[in-house]
């Protein structure tokens, strides 16, 4: 079957741009994103068969995803060598569409879009612990830089805040513990064979959580998690950072996924290996209590670490035209 055709790139480099998109990084790796591929439009649409309601009854994750995928889906069409225009949906749209992008004339990309473009496929969640190498001034700044170029913003936790937040974390840790439909989503997406599509893979899992870990990791392994080596523990002076949205809206959700994906980009080409811790975010309480924190006016979105990681392999992900809608 003929990969179909849009915005007029030829089926090869239209599945190329639509395989870029699914790249992106999402809850439990459920990959919640659809596209609807038109001459002069490309749709990017929320899949509602793919919410998690015990861990994002909102959908402010799965918005955030598809954001991600968004972002990827522009450095993917910059290269093909079109300027993407990002529309809102209109009136007229499904309900699902969260975007439209059209071809906004022909334009050759920069060289740093194009290393974000081509980070896009390296780019892993490593939950594996890192090295005890503190990252750069250079390299903070250019996540934050990376952050407000899609109108967010990334507050780096000063050591001075670590330990609030480690509290925060330990609790929406533990509410969702306690949630037993939240533990049924958990254990059904992760601890999976890597010949499944979707979900995390047993070898993504990193190593089980143990008693001396600082920042909870959850246990994405199923129970099937090899023990830890000794002296491979977490590392005790993480950078840790909040990325936020200005206002808290579904608009808001895709621009911070986007905002998030290219700072994730930018650590990746930097040599940076990251990952999300997400219980603070995901429990209303912390998530308010986190907001207080950083000043009252910022919306927290997104909690990532980054460091100096080993190779991760990368996760298992769908066909692109399993992500297409007729």
């Amino acid at each position: 079957m003929t990969f179909p055709t849009a915005l007029g790139l030829p089926p090869e480099r239209t599945e190329h741009v639509i395989r870029c998109a699914g790249l992106a990084p999402s809850l439990h790796n459920r990959q919640p994103w659809l596209f609807r591929l038109g001459e002069h439009v490309i749709e990017v649409h929320a899949d509602p068969q793919r919410r998690l309601p015990a861990t994002d009854p909102d959908d402010r994750e799965l918005r955030l995803s598809c954001g991600a995928a968004l972002l990827n889906l522009r450095l993917a069409l910059e290269h093909e060598g079109l300027r993407p225009v990002v529309d809102p949906p209109s009136s007229m749209s499904a309900p699902t569409v969260l975007a439209e992008v059209r071809d906004g004339g022909r334009a050759e990309q920069a060289p740093a879009e194009r290393e974000l473009h081509d980070a896009i496929p390296r780019r892993r969640t490593n939950r594996r612990p890192f090295q005890e190498i503190p990252v750069s001034t250079t390299d903070r700044h250019a996540l934050i830089n990376a952050a407000q170029r899609e109108q967010g913003w990334l507050h780096v936790l000063a050591r001075t805040e670590l330990d609030a937040f480690a509290e925060l974390a330990q609790r929406a840790h533990r509410v969702q513990l306690d949630d037993e439909r939240f533990r049924a989503e958990l254990e059904r997406w992760t601890g999976r064979s890597r010949q499944v599509s979707e979900g995390v893979p047993t070898a993504s899992a990193g190593p089980r959580p143990e008693p001396q870990d600082l920042w909870v990791v959850r246990d994405f392994s199923g129970g099937s998690a090899p023990e830890r080596v000794a002296g491979k523990d977490f590392e005790r002076d993480p950078l840790l950072a909040v990325l936020c949205s200005h206002h808290d809206s579904r608009a808001d959700d895709v621009r911070a996924g986007q905002a998030m994906q290219r700072v994730l980009l930018t650590a990746c080409a930097h040599g940076l290996s990251a990952s999300l811790l997400s219980q603070v975010v995901e429990v209303q309480d912390t998530r308010d209590e986190l907001r207080r924190m950083l000043g009252g006016s910022l919306q927290p979105q997104a909690v990532l670490r980054f460091g100096y990681g080993s190779p991760v392999p990368e996760t298992p992900r769908r066909d692109p035209a399993e992500l297409l809608i007729d």
